[in-house]
């Protein structure tokens, strides 16, 4: 049996024209399938609170570059964001928002509508840590410590982090080998 569709149902997600207005529960599953929304804890100098770590929430949805249409479509769809290559030599490219005002306003009641499924915990997190940061809770250490930890639980538990939440809470800067 021939199929009719030529593109083959492999990659159906990936067929969108940049001159479809995106649909709501189209961006939900694909959010769920090529989304990621995380809290990344940096140092920073300017920072002298807490041992000098920053909280950055993050909304990004991957795509390789020969589709860079879809990541486009996001930009008029949420009204902000920005589209970036992942790393220097990566062929995938992110679309990204991370500034506070447009993720409360934007990203955060898009999601609170259009729920998830697979991402559902992480965007709960993610929507409680930039609620809190947008009235300025994490400047102060028992609502720096309360997010740092809503942060750690999310993406696995933080699995891929390259340290450990103790490191983070007292202010260390040194890596502990085999911390998660």
């Amino acid at each position: 049996m021939k199929s009719e569709n030529p593109s083959g149902a492999d990659n159906q997600q990936e067929t969108v024209s940049p001159c479809k207005v995106l649909e709501p529960n189209w961006i939900v599953g694909f959010v769920d399938g090529e989304g990621c929304f995380s809290v990344s804890l940096h140092r920073n100098t300017l920072m002298h609170r807490h041992g000098g770590w920053q909280l950055h929430p993050v909304f990004h949805i991957y795509q390789h570059r020969d589709h860079r249409d879809v990541l486009e479509a996001m930009i008029p769809f949420f009204g902000c964001g920005r589209i970036r290559a992942k790393g220097p030599r990566s062929s995938v490219l992110t679309y990204a928002v991370d500034a506070l005002s447009d993720l409360e306003s934007a990203i955060v009641p898009f999601f609170e509508e259009n729920p998830l499924i697979v991402k559902e915990n992480d965007f709960m997190a993610f929507a409680a840590i930039v609620r809190a940061m947008r009235r300025k809770e994490h400047l102060h250490r028992e609502g720096f410590e309360h997010l740092v930890r809503l942060a750690y639980g999310m993406n696995a538990n933080g699995k891929q982090r390259s340290r450990s939440i103790e490191q983070v809470l007292t202010g260390s800067s040194e890596t502990v080998r085999g911390a998660l």
